[in-house]
């Protein structure tokens, strides 16, 4: 059987309209296309059949349309469904950047290095999340605790825009003191945090320090410590449980990160993770007596705090959302199955043929049904999904004709009927689009000494016909590869790369507008960013799923927050933000014009 995962290759004459450029020093290849946007083009009206498969993708998101209804009704109503959902998926995004940020820290006397790192670091956090992140805003805010006993047992800073008073708080009214017995009042701390200030961000993020838990022989049976004296065995002295607290904290939206300090507190992560479902622990354990390296620990984890929560916001929304993706991470499995154990499957491939023109990425016709090839594949699947995003699960699986020499992952939609593949399709659409773009980038970076490519893992259709034709996404698996998120398609760049932000500017002139890929996650190895999962804004609303938020999206989510680089001065693209510069020039024209005038 041949490899489902070699490119099919056509060759066709190019276009000499793809060749040229409107502008000699130009090294944006130029296509001219039209593209399908506004109200419903003659064409789509004649090409019924074709139109059908578009809609179906959309049509099983929305409220079922009369069958009586016509076509052009058909599109009208899910084109203005899709701008009303963009209208609200915009604000959300923008709502999003306003963030709460609040440190609940243990000021026992064990901590005062970790007191000080909170303070310390708070003022680079803020200028390494704003220099490519100028849209997010966040209010700082801390509660600290100690124990029942101690004088001074909770102290609250509410929230703050001024990193200077935050600061100044911390330096001055904050010391690290009392502590008697191994657990300290953790519940009490978080619950003042959670119910004592004023939580009024969309994005809303509780960083909680400590190195010991809270009272109650649950939190410290199986602590391998030789004093584990616990003055209140039983619990919180004023009746606060975990599952109250941690609960009235899911409630207000608020996302909980942990930076663990010592063993002391596994016991409490495993009780915290079976109420709330999977949250991020940092490693903040101090090693040595260089303080700088605790205040780096300190940076990474808090921007890692914000980039996640922001984006975990922008996508799913609502609590009950973001909780059951918690529980969802709960039942992860990371290691391989044994191979030998697994039934083996039978299935189809299904493959698009590559664009190789501009005018074939502008086709919405181009990817449809009739422009597949099939292929057999008999694989084994793995019984658990080895990660989960906000949209999918992800699989182990094997091709059982190649054996371990042929690993592949396949990825699940959440919640998508098992039967249907149009939203399958749209991700192997995405990534052959992004293919094409990647391809046309490569070539015009290494013509300015630019080798570093972009590359994006082939991504094609599966159908299970052993499971009552489920469908899937299968692409290969990659060794050895630090999978990390780059960017994301609310706009946040949460590890810049001047060759990723460069080839997103590009697609988006090369296209003359009418697209851009983003949201690009993957491997960054020495000689490629290794990627896959991108997403793509493209002013017709009606391609591309929802993550495509239009051209609101391509203003908002790409070119407000891009800086044109090094990378994209060398492919002489356009000043994206140019336009924007002129008609304010403009404005200002007039606007003295007229103040003369009234002189």
């Amino acid at each position: 059987m041949p490899n489902c995962f070699e490119r099919f290759r056509y060759i066709k004459k190019d276009k000499k309209t793809e060749d040229n450029c409107n502008s000699d020093n130009c090294h944006v290849e130029n296509s001219n296309s039209s593209s399908v946007t506004g109200n419903v083009p003659e064409l789509l009206i004649g090409n019924a059949k074709l139109l059908e498969e578009r809609l179906k993708r959309y049509e099983d998101e929305n409220e079922q349309i009369s069958s009586t209804t016509t076509l052009i009704d058909r599109v009208t109503y899910l084109r203005k469904n899709r701008e009303n959902d963009v209208s609200k998926a915009i604000a959300n995004v923008e709502d999003s950047m306003n963030v709460d940020l609040c440190f609940v820290l243990d000021c026992t006397s064990s901590m005062l290095g970790h007191i000080q790192a909170a303070k310390d670091h708070i003022l680079k956090v803020a200028n390494y999340v704003n220099s490519n992140n100028s849209n997010i805003k966040f209010w700082v805010g801390f509660c600290g605790y100690r124990d029942h006993n101690d004088q001074d047992r909770l102290q609250i800073f509410d929230f703050t825009n001024s990193i200077k008073k935050f600061e100044t708080y911390i330096t001055n009214k904050v010391e690290a003191k009392g502590g008697e017995d191994l657990p300290e009042d953790v519940l009490g701390g978080l619950s003042a945090a959670i119910t004592m200030m004023t939580w009024s961000n969309a994005t809303r993020i509780l960083i909680h320090i400590g190195d010991a838990p809270p009272h109650g022989r649950c939190f410290t049976e199986g602590v391998n410590l030789p004093n584990k004296y616990d003055r209140y065995p039983n619990g919180d002295p004023y009746g606060l449980t975990a599952k109250s607290v941690l609960k009235e904290m899911q409630s207000k939206n608020i996302l909980y990160h942990f930076g663990m300090i010592n063993n002391t507190t596994d016991v409490m992560i495993n009780i915290f993770r079976e109420i709330i479902g999977e949250f991020t622990v940092f490693d903040l354990k101090t090693t040595g007596s260089n303080p700088s390296i605790l205040v780096d620990k300190f940076c990474k984890a808090t921007s890692s705090a914000i980039f996640s929560s922001v984006t975990l916001t922008t996508t799913l929304r609502n609590s009950k959302s973001i909780h059951n993706l918690q529980l969802k991470k709960l039942e992860i499995n990371p290691l391989e199955p044994d191979w030998t154990t697994l039934p083996e499957k039978i299935g189809e491939i299904l493959c698009y043929v590559p664009p190789e023109t501009l005018n074939e990425v502008k086709d919405e016709f181009y990817f449809i049904n009739s422009n597949f090839t099939v292929q057999n594949i008999s694989f084994k699947l793995a019984p658990q999904p080895f990660s989960v995003g906000a949209e999918r699960y992800a699989f182990f699986a094997l091709d059982a004709k190649l054996g371990q020499d042929k690993k592949l992952v396949i990825k699940k939609y959440h919640d998508i009927k098992a039967s249907s593949m149009e939203q399958y399709l749209e991700s192997v659409e995405i990534f052959s689009i992004a293919y094409f773009l990647s391809n046309k980038f490569n070539i015009a970076a290494k013509r300015v000494g630019v080798n570093k490519k972009v590359t994006f893992i082939d991504v094609k259709v599966l159908c299970d016909k052993t499971d009552f034709n489920t469908y899937y996404t299968v692409e290969k698996y990659i060794n050895d590869i630090e999978f990390k998120r780059f960017n994301v398609n609310s706009g946040i760049i949460t590890e810049f790369h001047s060759i990723l932000e460069a080839f997103a500017h590009f697609t988006y002139q090369y296209t003359k507008g009418y697209l851009v890929v983003y949201d690009l996650q993957g491997g960054n190895l020495h000689d490629e960013f290794l990627l896959t999962d991108p997403a793509i804004h493209c002013i017709d609303l009606l391609r591309f799923g929802t993550t495509n938020l239009g051209k609101n999206g391509i203003q908002k989510c790409f070119l407000a927050n891009h800086k044109c680089n090094n990378i994209c001065k060398k492919l002489k693209l356009n000043e994206v933000n140019s336009e924007r510069k002129k008609d304010g020039n403009l404005f200002r024209k007039i606007l003295n014009a007229l103040i003369c005038a009234s002189k």
